[in-house]
């Protein structure tokens, strides 16, 4: 599957007061999941298996993505593996794996963008849009209404991804 995404990606200081304004606007729960990202050494770019727990299946994420504070441009392609543990082992060794980042994530679907409410394990509280691109400036305009919406300031935004942000911690 390939796609191509506009995003950010913010800290927040608490999800509650972002749940209940968002779901004041009739915006729909998908569902709440626990993820294990595994990310890999690239010479670019960034490559992850997402596992989510409770599910047979994970997916490898290759995806590219400009490191800036504004809404950003995501190309990402992903293939689904019924063997998770058997292509992490042969990524981990052939290129060895960078770090991992656990998540809770909540997921909204709210007018054709989704809402990712997380928290990271070591790193916080975040919130997430990614509206798949059909007009960019339009698209960038939704999102840009949505952080004002949610009183989402740009010094909140994120420009790196959780792999990032935890090596930096480490």
């Amino acid at each position: 599957m390939k796609s191509n995404l506009i995003e950010i990606k913010a800290r927040v200081s608490s999800l509650d007061p972002i749940r209940e304004k968002i779901l004041s606007w009739g915006t729909r729960l998908q569902g709440t999941y626990l993820q294990t990202d595994t990310y890999f050494n690239t010479v670019s770019d960034r490559l992850k298996m997402r596992e989510v727990d409770g599910e047979p299946t994970a997916m490898l994420i290759y995806y590219d993505r400009e490191d800036i504070p504004d809404p950003k441009r995501s190309d990402i392609l992903i293939v689904e593996t019924g063997e998770p543990e058997t292509l992490k082992a042969i990524l981990g060794r052939s290129i060895g794996v960078k770090v991992t980042v656990e998540k809770t994530r909540e997921i909204y679907q709210h007018q054709g963008t989704q809402v990712h409410l997380d928290e990271v394990e070591d790193l916080g509280t975040f919130i997430e849009f990614e509206r798949p691109v059909t007009d960019l400036p339009e698209d960038r305009r939704v999102l840009e209404d949505l952080m004002e919406e949610l009183n989402i300031k740009a010094e909140d935004l994120v420009t790196v991804s959780y792999s990032d942000l935890k090596l930096e911690k480490a």
